[in-house]
């Protein structure tokens, strides 16, 4: 609701007045009909099933089908061994350009669909330039550096869970603040290892860990289609293929922070330097309809081995 002061209404009054005498003399004129306001949307409702919904596809991707967003985080990468300080590897940076449409489930209901491509680089921690050789410091080995280009990325999310039980908003509200915890373990058959997994080991074995945040009256405010939201992601997990680590003891664990990016253009130099480079895709995310199936960093790995994708050339 909007307050007047005496001032405002005495200059509305003089207006209305003006308006329907005229000039001195004039014949009045007659007021045309009133025509009522259109009503404003209201705010989502994050105690709904569909507010909740709303939101998050806000705070993933844009309400808009096809509306192209990007993400962007960076942080650090060390190792964890039984008996030793851990080491700072390398620094990572990240970005993930998405877009989602809309979709119906006959059980599950109104939904959308997350479609992206995702890459990871690892760079130098004390000059910052994108690593194409590391030096394993266990083994003394020179190997070649594989970064992630992960080509898809997908999801699906609906108004009723995969507990067959309508979403709900899991996050904390504080205040004008939200945020939210995402931790996802992962066991289960690793693409590089062999038929006997559960006899002798080898299973991949991860966790990782998202969290969001932003403010509640962007979040909520009807007549935004996108919401500004800070990430931050870890990942524990076996060391990375590439490292050659021929089934050492240890794990590599990443500590990382960003946020939803205004445009793409806010990549740093580094990142927009090497999709220019070597991964031109990395523009724009994968068409809507994107049937592929989701690559991870070892099934990519998998496929640079087996030949069906090739590494970018490096000097």
């Amino acid at each position: 609701m909007t307050y007047l002061t005496a001032r405002h209404m005495f200059i509305g009054v003089a207006a209305c007045l003006a308006a329907l005498t005229g000039p001195a003399g004039a014949a009045p004129k007659k007021k045309a009909p009133a025509v009522a306001p259109a009503p404003a949307a209201a705010p989502l409702d994050l105690s709904t099933p569909e507010g909740v919904l709303a939101a998050n596809r806000k705070i993933q991707c844009d309400l808009r089908d096809g509306v192209a967003v990007t993400y962007y985080w960076a942080g650090d990468a060390y190792s964890r061994r039984q008996g030793e300080a851990d080491k700072l590897l390398f620094r990572a940076e990240g970005m993930n350009i998405r877009h989602c449409a809309t979709v119906k489930d006959p059980v599950r209901g109104i939904g959308y669909r997350l479609i992206s491509r995702e890459l990871l680089i690892y760079t130098d921690p004390k000059t910052g330039k994108v690593l194409s050789k590391w030096t394993n410091p266990w083994t003394g080995e020179v190997v070649d550096v594989m970064h992630v280009a992960n080509d898809p990325v997908n999801s699906t999310s609906y108004l009723t869970g995969r507990d067959g039980q309508p979403i709900r908003w899991t996050g904390t509200l504080s205040g004008d603040h939200w945020w939210t915890n995402i931790t996802v373990p992962l066991f289960y058959t690793n693409p590089l290892g062999g038929k006997y997994q559960a006899e002798v080991g080898g299973t991949y074995h991860a966790t990782e860990m998202f969290n969001f945040a932003g403010t509640v009256s962007d979040l909520v405010n009807p007549t935004r289609t996108t919401a500004e939201s800070s990430v931050a992601w870890v990942r524990i997990s076996d060391w990375l293929p590439w490292m050659r680590m021929g089934g050492r003891e240890g794990v590599i664990y990443f500590n990382t922070n960003g946020r939803k990016l205004d445009n793409w253009d806010q990549l740093p130099a580094v990142m927009k330097d090497e999709i220019a480079k070597n991964y031109p895709a990395w523009t724009s995310p994968p068409p809507l309809d994107d049937a592929r199936p989701n690559e991870t960093s070892w099934t990519y790995f998998l496929d640079i081995k087996e030949g069906r994708k090739t590494l970018p050339k490096r000097d």
